[in-house]
């Protein structure tokens, strides 16, 4: 028999995924793989702005890493997609950089893209679960 997947959902973002039916977060063999985080207000919607939507990602992200016992500390892969990156790198990067925290750093696949559902940065992440926020459904 299929195991269940155990999901980590935070308060307050039913709306994107119940849209787009995927789970925010899998808890698997002590890892948390993340789905995309994106800028989206609880209703769905973009921030207008790119700098507020990369903050807004980073809030959206760290609401699921604190909700499964993480923090940005534990994460060990990073991809992050980038709208137009020739033009919004440097603009996007610095606010990555606020969020970021000291070396050791974690692994970055950085893709540019054409097109994010409205979006112009994604974040999507995999983080070593802490010994005791590792439980696994039987």
């Amino acid at each position: 028999m299929p195991q269940k997947r155990d999901v980590v959902f935070p308060a307050g973002r039913q709306a994107l995924y119940e849209r787009n039916r995927y789970s925010p977060a899998i808890r698997s063999n002590g890892f948390l793989f993340v789905s995309g985080q994106v800028g989206s207000r609880e209703d769905g919607t973009p921030e207008p702005d790119l700098e507020a939507q990369v903050r807004r990602a980073f809030a959206n992200l760290n609401a699921i890493l604190a909700e499964a016992g993480c923090t940005f500390d534990d994460v060990v892969d990073v991809t992050v997609f980038l709208v137009d990156p020739a033009s919004t790198f440097e603009k996007a990067w610095p606010v990555v950089m606020e969020y970021w925290g000291d070396a050791p750093h974690p692994t970055l696949t950085g893709i540019g893209v054409t097109w994010l559902y409205g979006f112009d940065f994604e974040i999507k992440v995999i983080a070593k679960l802490p010994e005791s926020a590792g439980r696994q459904l039987a």
